[in-house]
């Protein structure tokens, strides 16, 4: 057997030298991924070129995959099908008197919308489009309007249904039920977070309310999204129940919002289901073309035993679990600035997975804790794809929002921190409901 002509060493420098030089001169990261493997595979003589069509067709050869392409296609038939109009509604009757009342109703619409679509960078495009002129049309700062609806969007990948729960369910073998159930009370609590958020930053700067809803207005609103609201109960609960499995629950998901906006909302025709379907092809392409060049640049970390070398010695400080959790947490913040979470969990969360397990961390701790921490990058430079939208959609630089989303984050950072200190908190509800889903 002829000996390998790199080193792990030499191998990590040119993996991520490579992958980083790539992101400093503006590639993609999907092509950076894939670009940085090429000198490996060029050098190394044991490596051949149907190793990468090996590795990228077994991620791709994926059910569970299918799920992102069905969640996508959900959000994108809400906004065009008059789904998202409904629940705007149903959120101004309920918290439209509270301070600073169009920020708490975006807030709040990112709660109902993560129920039903599971993507952040849909839930930041359709918002921005929605709140951000709004809300300076009524004396918000437009900073601070950009900010709420970027962080606030970044719940759909923590509110199940989520398109990254069913990522790490298929690449780390976690019962993505457990993870649905389990993401409920950390989403919900940054939710409040944020409309505490808000709060203070309406009485500060003065931010309008409006007039209480009657009870018979809400009852009215409740009642007309009353279907849209079903979407999460029939995709989580279809999974409790075992009438579906993740992919097909995203399937069912997709059947019910077309049925919604073509036969009940009936604002949907086909020029407008023609667009979501386009749409939904660009971003699945993107996602999915990301899954495949990281699943290569896991395999050679792999192949290479990068991850057991870094591991070896971050296991030498002795760190108990709220020592690794804070660790984890650290990486996957500084990891996710640079990285889209997908691709991100395949390479960091199967590297830091014997971390986890070797301080007892229950899998499904591990995983909540590593999504809320990926869910700030998307929000945070020099990635941040969610910051990146509302910008573009406001027309105006990242760094103008940034003290703003900055100073949003520290709540859900704590939040955070409450999770490390007690695990215990993502598995309040499955341990309640589904206790056969933790072993």
């Amino acid at each position: 057997m002829t000996q390998a002509a790199l080193t792990p060493g030499m191998a990590a420098l040119l993996l991520f030298g490579g992958f980083f030089l790539l992101m400093i001169l503006r590639v993609p990261v999907a092509f950076a991924l894939g670009l940085a493997c090429l000198p490996v595979f060029i050098i190394e003589p044991r490596l051949s070129p149907i190793v990468i069509f090996n590795t990228t067709f077994k991620a791709y050869n994926s059910f569970i995959l299918l799920a992102v392409p069905f969640f996508l296609l959900t959000a994108n038939l809400m906004n065009v099908g008059g789904i998202t109009d409904r629940l705007v509604h149903l959120s101004r009757t309920m918290v439209g008197s509270f301070p600073g009342a169009l920020a708490q109703i975006n807030v709040l619409l990112s709660v109902f919308f993560a129920g039903i679509s599971g993507s952040s960078t849909a839930d930041a495009a359709s918002q921005g489009k929605i709140f951000i002129e709004a809300q300076v049309k009524e004396g918000y700062d437009l900073s601070f309007s950009i900010a709420i609806t970027a962080v606030s969007a970044v719940l759909a990948v923590i509110v199940p249904p989520s398109i990254l729960m069913v990522v790490w369910g298929g690449v780390l073998q976690v019962s993505i039920g457990a993870l649905y159930l389990a993401g409920v009370i950390p989403g919900l609590l940054i939710g409040l977070a944020q409309m505490a958020t808000v709060h203070v930053y309406a009485k500060i700067r003065k931010y309008p309310t409006y007039p209480r809803a009657s009870f018979s207005e809400f009852f009215k609103a409740a009642l007309v999204a009353i279907p849209a609201l079903m979407t999460p109960f029939i995709i989580v609960g279809g999974i409790l129940l075992g009438w579906f499995t993740a992919t097909e629950s995203a399937a069912a998901a997709v059947i019910y919002a077309g049925v919604l906006s073509l036969g009940v909302y009936r604002e949907m025709g086909r020029e407008k289901l023609w667009t979501a379907l386009l749409e939904t092809g660009k971003l699945s392409a993107i996602a999915l073309f990301c899954v495949g060049t990281a699943s290569i640049f896991g395999w050679l970390l792999a192949y290479y035993q990068i991850p057991k070398a870094l591991l070896a010695n971050v296991t030498e400080w002795g760190m108990g679990p709220i020592g690794v959790g804070f660790f984890i947490v650290f990486t996957f913040l500084v990891v996710g600035c640079f990285l889209d979470a997908i691709p991100a969990i395949i390479i960091v969360g199967t590297t830091l997975q014997p971390l986890a397990a070797s301080v007892g961390m229950h899998p499904v701790s591990f995983a909540i804790i590593s999504i809320v921490a990926l869910a700030f990058g998307l929000v945070t430079p020099p990635y941040g794809m969610c910051l990146m939208v509302s910008c573009a959609v406001a027309k105006v630089r990242l760094r103008y929002a940034l003290k703003d989303t900055m100073i949003m984050l520290v709540p859900m950072l704590l939040v955070l921190f409450a999770m490390i200190i007690w695990p215990q908190i993502p598995l309040i509800l499955p341990e309640l409901i589904r206790p056969d889903f933790l072993k």
